[in-house]
């Protein structure tokens, strides 16, 4: 079955219901339309993001099952909680969303490509701007050698990406966003390997879409976001 296709100033369409997510690719929902804050915000809120290549039409996604993190379950080793415990990184949030983003957006090993965009990175950025997308930096000799960024939403963390320099600074970044107690639920979208190493399971994309609505409640009601239609 073909999936709407917007136009990119289209910015009144709704995103169809999750329900009509393809199987294969796991999630695909909607191509086009638009980085806007109102289009992005949106589409958090019902439990889409956008995920595509620089030579690609925007891929609005939204799979099941769906990969979260609760944080009190974050897997934490001994090496890594001794790495935690010392004075050997610096840990910062919101002091360089753009720069966190570029480092994200580097090639890496086996990768000739990135998703992370120049037009993904200044929306982005301009969501950064407006108190919902934060940061968090590991600095090591004030140097950025690890870190990650993603969209709040009240006690909800939707991560996007994140990267590392210096071996365990990504791990450091995501344990410092699991213990600071501001977050009930840490997005991550996608399972990797990676992450199920650190604590991260899975669950239906219902579950998670009740879990958003329940704890994704924030302040930033005063945008006027683009229609989403019912689940």
């Amino acid at each position: 079955m073909p999936i709407p296709f917007l136009a990119p100033d289209d910015d009144v369409t709704p995103f169809p219901s999750v329900r009509t997510a393809l199987s294969e690719p796991n999630g695909l929902l909607m191509a086009g339309g638009n980085l806007n804050p109102e289009r992005l915000l949106s589409a958090y809120k019902a439990g889409i993001f956008p995920w595509y290549e620089s030579e690609e039409p925007i891929l609005w996604w939204s799979p099941d099952p769906r990969c979260i993190i609760w944080p009190e379950e974050l897997r934490i080793t001994r090496s890594l909680r001794k790495t935690i415990n010392g004075a050997h990184f610096e840990i910062t949030e919101n002091k360089a969303y753009r720069d966190v983003m570029r480092q994200c957006a580097a090639p890496r090993k086996g990768s000739s490509g990135t998703w992370v965009t120049d037009e993904m990175i200044d929306a982005y950025c301009e969501l950064n701007s407006m108190g919902v997308a934060r940061s968090v930096e590991v600095w090591l000799a004030e140097q950025l050698v690890g870190g990650l960024y993603g969209i709040q939403l009240g006690r909800v963390f939707v991560g996007e990406s994140m990267f590392s320099r210096e071996r365990d600074a990504s791990k450091v970044a995501l344990a410092h966003l699991a213990q600071c107690g501001r977050y009930s639920l840490i997005d991550c979208q996608l399972e990797t390997p990676h992450l199920v190493s650190m604590g991260a399971t899975t669950i239906r994309r219902e579950h998670y879409i009740h879990l958003l609505q329940e704890y994704g409640k924030s302040a930033d009601e005063h945008i006027r976001y683009a229609p989403v239609s019912q689940l």
